[in-house]
């Protein structure tokens, strides 16, 4: 316990100047082998800590270039593959990825749900589903706002954002195990 190491709860003000620093002289004595043995402690946890990262980064670059491979071959459609060939459901049943094999969501970073944008020359729609986007897009709609044609996309946990081609993201379902 701290208050009998303290000498029971000791009134430190009476202590000279002199013994005070012994005191702290001895409190850093017994400090430093435990100092020592944690800074040892620390490092062996870096050394792991950077193998779990660099078996993360080898994992996540295999798992790319499966799904490089995959659109590649056919087996991933293109968004506006997925928009005419559109059924129901939502977005998220589906993990979009730009042709390079990086994964991005629709719509607009920090936002709850995907969307997609939808215009007519004039206005702008959202679409919170694939329903609602095959019904606009049958409509004569375009991806996209008046003036600025193309697939509103953003790269997961960042704010990054840009218009792409719709013909260069891939939808794969996000239950798909084989290319996860």
């Amino acid at each position: 316990m701290v208050a009998e190491r303290l000498g029971d709860v000791e009134d430190h003000t009476l202590l000279s100047a002199e013994q005070l620093a012994g005191r702290v002289a001895q409190v850093r004595a017994r400090m430093r082998p435990l100092e020592t043995q944690l800074a040892e402690m620390r490092a062996e946890r870096d050394v792991l800590l950077t193998e779990q990262r660099r078996r993360e980064r080898l994992a996540q670059r295999s798992r790319r270039a499966g799904v490089k491979e995959a659109m590649r071959g056919g087996q991933f459609p293109t968004f506006s593959q997925l928009l005419a060939a559109a059924d129901s459901g939502p977005f998220e049943r589906y993990r979009f990825h730009l042709k390079t094999g990086g994964e991005v969501r629709l719509g607009f970073p920090g936002a709850r749900r995907q969307t997609v944008s939808f215009t007519d020359g004039r206005r702008l729609a959202q679409a919170q589903d694939l329903a609602e986007s095959a019904r606009l897009y049958a409509a004569g709609w375009e991806l996209g706002s008046p003036g600025r044609p193309g697939l509103r996309i953003h790269f997961p946990g960042t704010r990054q954002e840009r218009l792409a081609d719709p013909e260069e993201v891939y939808a794969r379902p996000a239950d798909d195990v084989k290319t996860q």
